[in-house]
C-alpha cells in the first residue's frame, strides 16, 4: 500500500514539475488576449510608408491590427514575417491588417530592397525612437501588438513566438469577438 501512495506522490510531483516548464499548452487552450475591460488604447502615430505617404494608426480603427516592430537585421523577425504575410492574405477580407514598423537605423535604403526581395504584402512604415517610446520603449525585436477593432491593445508579444498558431488563435478570437453594444444579432427573430 505504501508503494501505491509513493507512486501517486511521484506522479503528482512530476505533473507539478512539468506544468511550470516551457512546454506547450494543450491544444484546447483558447487565445489569451486581455479581457476587453483591461485593454488600453493603442497610442496613435503618424509615420511614412515606402511611397512617402503619411499613415496614422487611427486610419485602421474598425479593423483588427497586428502591429509589428521589426528590423531587417533581426533573425527572429525573418521567421515571423512569412507568418504575418500569410495572416494578411488569409484575414484581410475579414477586417484585419498587418502593419510593420521597421526600426532600421539605415532607413529606406535597407528596408525597401528587403520588402521587394521578400515580396512583403502588407504595409511597412519607417519607425523611430519616438514611436518606440509611445509603445513602452520597444527594446526587443520583434515586438508585436495585437490591436482590437476599437483601437485597444489586446495582446503584446516580445521576441520570437514558438509558432504561428498562437498568433492565429488570437487574431481569429479578435476577429470573431462581439464588438457592438447589446445582444448580438442571431439572424433569427
Amino acid at each position: 500500500m505504501s508503494l501505491r501512495i509513493y507512486a501517486v506522490a511521484v506522479a503528482g510531483a512530476l505533473a507539478l514539475l512539468f506544468s511550470g516548464t516551457g512546454c506547450s499548452p494543450p491544444p484546447s487552450v483558447k487565445a489569451a488576449v486581455k479581457p476587453e475591460n483591461e485593454r488600453k488604447q493603442a497610442p496613435d502615430f503618424v509615420l511614412k510608408d515606402a511611397n512617402g505617404a503619411s499613415v496614422k494608426l487611427s486610419d485602421y480603427k474598425g479593423k483588427v491590427v497586428l502591429l509589428d516592430f521589426w528590423a531587417t537585421w533581426c533573425g527572429p523577425c525573418k521567421i515571423e514575417i512569412p507568418w504575418f504575410m500569410e495572416f494578411e492574405q488569409t484575414y484581410k477580407d475579414r477586417g484585419f491588417s498587418v502593419v510593420g514598423v521597421s526600426m532600421d537605423e539605415d532607413g529606406w535604403d535597407v528596408v525597401k530592397p528587403y520588402i521587394q526581395a521578400r515580396k512583403i504584402n502588407y504595409r511597412i512604415l519607417l519607425g523611430d525612437d519616438q514611436v518606440g517610446q509611445l509603445y513602452g520603449g520597444v527594446d526587443s525585436l520583434p515586438t508585436t501588438f495585437l490591436i482590437d477593432r476599437s483601437g485597444r491593445i489586446a495582446k503584446v508579444h516580445v521576441g520570437l513566438e514558438t509558432g504561428k498558431d498562437g498568433f492565429k488563435n488570437e487574431i481569429t478570437s479578435l476577429l470573431d469577438a462581439h464588438t457592438g453594444v447589446g445582444t448580438p444579432v442571431t439572424g433569427a427573430e
